[in-house]
């Protein structure tokens, strides 16, 4: 069984739903520390020919919490109307905004207002639109010692669910040891995601942006060639 683990992201680039389709099982951390200024509550869209961040808003409260103990702000309500008009604005004359933008309304409508759930919901009405079958487990209903950090707990997590192959974002490369998973009959492996480019509109490319302006821009047929568009390294 092929087994992936990442943090949670908010409507991530493609290479995040390459990792979740090429594996069987995919762990998502919902017992980790929030981190600002990263992918968790935010990501990057098309704005005029140029690529810029939107956020979900977050209540104000400790910078300790795990993501799955922040919620969105009391003012979300409202600005979730701004957000989903922003999108509409902006991809409006995308070839596949008719088929895609019912997708966003239906992350952004949702009445979750636990950050953690919010994101997950988002991944899977994502991963459906894709037809990607990986199953989702949340990383804090796996029965580890959760205090472990980096390799010794992903070890622990892949062992406890009988993984055979790890397969990790290629900047982990810096972090894991293929000699370690190796002595735990693990196979370890990294995903590279090869050069990706298509239209958008009469713009200079912008690579990386959301999955959101991968599904915009082209077909749910060549979405899906897309998905495959990697090495395991």
């Amino acid at each position: 069984m092929n087994l992936a683990i990442m943090q949670p992201y908010f409507l991530p680039y493609i290479g995040y739903f390459q990792l979740i389709n090429a594996v069987d099982v995919f762990v998502i951390y919902d017992n980790i520390e929030f981190t600002k200024k990263g992918w968790i509550n935010r990501n990057r869209i098309l704005v005029n020919g140029k690529d810029d961040y939107f956020t979900l808003p977050l209540k104000k409260d400790s910078d300790f919490l795990n993501v799955n103990q922040r919620i969105l702000s009391e003012s979300y309500l409202k600005d979730r109307i701004k957000i989903i008009s922003k999108i509409a604005e902006l991809y409006k004359k995308a070839p596949q905004y008719e088929l895609v933008f019912p997708l966003i309304e239906e992350v952004f409508m949702s009445e979750n207002q636990n950050l953690f759930n919010f994101i997950l919901n988002s991944l899977k009405i994502f991963c459906d639109y894709l037809e990607i079958k990986t199953d989702f487990i949340v990383s804090s209903s796996v029965l580890i010692d959760h205090s472990l950090k980096s390799q010794n707990k992903v070890i622990a997590i892949c062992k406890k669910l009988k993984a055979a192959t790890y397969i990790n974002a290629i900047g982990g490369q810096v972090l894991y040891n293929k000699d370690v998973f190796d002595e735990n009959n693990i196979k370890l492996s990294f995903i590279k995601t090869e050069p990706i480019k298509y239209k958008q509109f009469d713009n200079d490319f912008i690579p990386w942006l959301s999955i959101i302006d991968v599904i915009m821009f082209n077909s749910l047929e060549d979405s899906k060639l897309l998905l495959n568009k990697y090495k395991l390294v």
